[in-house]
C-alpha cells in the first residue's frame, strides 16, 4: 500500500519548526504562518507526487474529535494549518501557539503570488459553473480547469472512487479542492494513498468563492477583533446559524473538559 507524502519534506527554513509541532485536542498542527505556509507549497516542484495540505476549523475540530475516522485524514496529511482565529485563542488556553492562517487567505495569496508562473496548471474541484473563468480573471492564471463531483461523495463510494480517477488524470501543480468537509479531505487522503497523481492539494472550502467575490470577507475590524465568524452569520443566517449558535459552542466543553492538568 502507498504511503502518505512523508512529513519532512519541506524548505529548510520551514522544516526546521517541525521538532516543535504543537497538538491541540488530539491533532498536530503546523506552527507555520502565512508567509512560512506560502514557502512550504511553493517549494514542491511540478510533477511531484501528490500530498495534501488541511486547514481545520472550531466545525472541523468537532468533527474531528467526534470520529476517529475524520481525524485520520487531517493526521495524514502533509501540512496541517490552523484556519480559526478563534481555535488560536482557544488552543491559548492549553499554552499553545497555532497562528490562524485562514483558508480564503491562503489560496488567494497563493493563486496570485508573484513567483507562481501563470501557466502553472491548476485544478478546482467543486465550484460553480463560473469559476474558472472568475478565478482566470482574478489571478490572470491561464490553465485553470474544474472537475464538478456529485453532491454526497462521502456516502458514495463510486462516485468518490470515480472523481479520485479524474483528479489522476490531470497533471496538476495544485489541486484547489473546494467539496467541503469532510469530503474534500477524504478525496486528498485517497489520493495521497494511491501515489498516482501529482501536485499539492489544498482542502479549503469556499476559500476561492472569496476570492473571486462571490462571498464577502469580514471588514478588517471584524478580522482584527476575532469577529470575523459574527460578520459571516450576519450574511448567512439561514446556512450558518445552527453551526455557529448551536453545534459550534461545544467545543468551549471540549476544550474544558480536556485542558492541561496543572
Amino acid at each position: 500500500m502507498a504511503t502518505i507524502a512523508h512529513r519532512t519534506s519541506l524548505p529548510a527554513a520551514v522544516a526546521g519548526l517541525r521538532p516543535t509541532r504543537p497538538v491541540f485536542l488530539d491533532l498536530p498542527f503546523d506552527r507555520l504562518n502565512l508567509e512560512q505556509t506560502l514557502a512550504a507549497l511553493l517549494a514542491v516542484p511540478a510533477g511531484e507526487r501528490f500530498r495534501y495540505l488541511v486547514t481545520p476549523n472550531v466545525d472541523h475540530m468537532l468533527r474531528i474529535t467526534q470520529d476517529a475516522e475524520v481525524g485520520k485524514l487531517y493526521r495524514e496529511a502533509w501540512l496541517c494549518i490552523n484556519d480559526s482565529r478563534v481555535l488560536n485563542l482557544l488552543a491559548r488556553s492549553h499554552g499553545v501557539d497555532l497562528p490562524a492562517v485562514p483558508g480564503s487567505d491562503l489560496v488567494a495569496a497563493l493563486l496570485t503570488h508573484p513567483s507562481l508562473d501563470k501557466a502553472s496548471p491548476i485544478l478546482i474541484v467543486g465550484g460553480g459553473e463560473t469559476l474558472v473563468e472568475e478565478v482566470r480573471a482574478r489571478t490572470g492564471l491561464t490553465d485553470v480547469s474544474q472537475i464538478c463531483p456529485p453532491m454526497g461523495l462521502r456516502r458514495n463510494p463510486a462516485a468518490l472512487a470515480a472523481t479520485v480517477e479524474a483528479i489522476e488524470a490531470v497533471l496538476a501543480r495544485f489541486v484547489i479542492l473546494a467539496v467541503g468537509s469532510p469530503q474534500q479531505e477524504m478525496l486528498a487522503h485517497a489520493l495521497a494513498r494511491r501515489g498516482k497523481a501529482t501536485g499539492v492539494g489544498l482542502c479549503i472550502g469556499a476559500g476561492l468563492e472569496f476570492l473571486v467575490g462571490a462571498r464577502r470577507r469580514a471588514p478588517s475590524f471584524f478580522r482584527a477583533t476575532n469577529l470575523e465568524w459574527l460578520f459571516r452569520l450576519a450574511c448567512e443566517p439561514r446556512r450558518l446559524g445552527r453551526r455557529y449558535l448551536m453545534d459550534g459552542p461545544r467545543i468551549f466543553r471540549i476544550v474544558w473538559e480536556r485542558r492541561p492538568a496543572r
